[in-house]
């Protein structure tokens, strides 16, 4: 059963979800490499469902935000984060959107393929291998043995591991989100 969600236009939205439009579509996210606004003016992916609660939207987002714009991880480990949990929840919307981002920070094609899989010997670098070895073991257990708990602590420090559990907890809710209302990639 198929129920796309309908993409809101900004002639049909409330000021508030207005606001919230113009916040997603005018930050930072705007000059990424992907389109954020469809030929129809609708948000893609996530973003449009966000419009559906503006309130609950705006503080979704706005974590989205600090996430990406706002993280000790560097871009090339945060995308590994990312398309860790998109291959977790076999988020398509969120491969196609993060691949786009990977590649732009200079992720190597044999690099996005391991992500696919999870295989971290395609990563040379010993801290990429632990945010990959962190985040899946998040993604995939929802929990960290005590020993991988010592390793991401000693390795990563405990404010970056707090980063990544968040960052594990609001990508899988937009993975959450994107299935329910059937968000495919473009």
């Amino acid at each position: 059963m198929t129920r796309p969600l309908k993409r809101l236009t900004p002639a049909e939205l409330s000021p508030a979800q207005q606001s919230l439009f113009g916040t997603i579509a005018g930050g930072p996210r705007a000059s990424g490499p992907f389109a954020l606004v469809n030929a129809d003016g609708g948000l893609e992916g996530p973003f449009n469902a966000m419009l559906l609660q503006p309130s609950v939207g705006s503080a979704l987002q706005g974590l989205g935000s600090a996430i990406r714009y706002e993280s000790e991880l560097g871009t090339r480990c945060r995308e590994i984060a990312v398309l860790t949990v998109a291959r977790a929840w076999e988020s398509d919307f969120e491969t196609y959107a993060h691949e786009a981002v990977a590649r732009s920070a200079g992720m190597t094609p044999a690099e996005i393929d391991a992500l696919r899989t999870g295989d971290e010997t395609a990563f040379s670098d010993p801290y990429e291998q632990l945010v990959l070895r962190v985040v899946s073991a998040l993604a995939v257990r929802n929990d960290l043995t005590d020993d991988e708990y010592a390793a991401a602590s000693d390795g990563l420090g405990l404010p970056v591991l707090f980063e990544l559990t968040t960052l594990v907890g609001y990508y899988a809710t937009l993975a959450l989100q994107l299935r329910v209302f059937r968000v495919q990639a473009p």
